[in-house]
């Protein structure tokens, strides 16, 4: 009875998973025959069902981002790029062409000063995604049970030494990528960053319309969501600066 279940299984499966790569090629070869429009509307197809399957690739996102930016639409390109990123913050490429699609915004905004600590942090974070530090982490645990066990049963005094700062070092290690993992875990989850998607979004000092207008952003701009009001976010710049602007105005990362 496993058996047949399990022929089932993978004669649903297969075709499926054929089915997704031959459109990824399609995707890929209009891409290179500039038909933008087509490889954007592939890959989104594409990316729509990593959604339903939950198995987002950052590949995908990353190839959606160049669709999007080699048809001129910056702010959709700056989206993708960012949600490519959140998947593999080591990615080089995608980090190149975020910062240089990011160079072709219109705003210009200088950035608060963060403390080296955060800085560092997010530095060494962002080398690794979150399954590769859980990863490592595990290795490390390993490791330290070893260092544990050689300090606890072996006599041979140097080698004791050895493996109680061996001990130490690792379980800090250990801690440090199981904040990594846990860090960039809890932002895929709790996603509070948005992308503004139209060519200017009026921001306002409260959540109405006939409020008084704060600021203007373009599209393409990074902001950070601090809480909702119906159909307005309150959000959060790279500088500070918090207003209200319309939720048609922005697209959650």
């Amino acid at each position: 009875m496993k058996s047949i279940k399990f022929i089932l299984i993978l004669l649903f499966v297969l075709p499926l998973h054929t089915k997704m790569k031959g459109q990824e090629s399609e995707a890929a070869q209009a891409y290179r025959d500039q038909d933008y429009k087509k490889s954007i509307e592939l890959y989104e197809q594409l990316v729509t069902q990593g959604i339903r399957e939950n198995k987002e690739s950052a590949q995908l996102y990353f190839n959606l981002g160049n669709a999007y930016f080699r048809d001129n639409q910056s702010g959709k390109a700056i989206l993708n790029y960012e949600r490519a990123l959140l998947l593999d913050p080591g990615d080089g490429d995608i980090r190149h062409n975020l910062r240089f699609a990011r160079s072709r915004t219109v705003d210009r905004i200088d950035t608060a000063g963060d403390l080296f600590i955060t800085n560092w942090f997010r530095a060494v974070r962002n080398i690794n995604n979150s399954d590769r530090w859980a990863t490592i982490s595990i290795v490390l645990f390993i490791l330290f049970l070893a260092s544990v066990a050689t300090f606890l049963f072996v006599r041979i005094l140097w080698a004791r030494k050895s493996s109680f700062y061996a001990g130490i070092v690792l379980f800090f290690l250990m801690i440090m990528t199981n904040l990594f993992a846990f860090s960039q875990k809890s932002e895929r989850i709790h996603r509070n960053n948005a992308i503004v998607m139209v060519g200017a979004a009026r921001v306002n000092a409260s959540p109405d319309e006939n409020s008084n207008a704060l600021f203007e952003l373009h599209e393409g701009t990074k902001v950070k969501i601090r809480s909702n009001d119906a159909d307005w976010y309150e959000i959060e710049i790279a500088n500070g600066s918090v207003g209200w602007t319309s939720s048609q105005n922005i697209e959650i990362i």
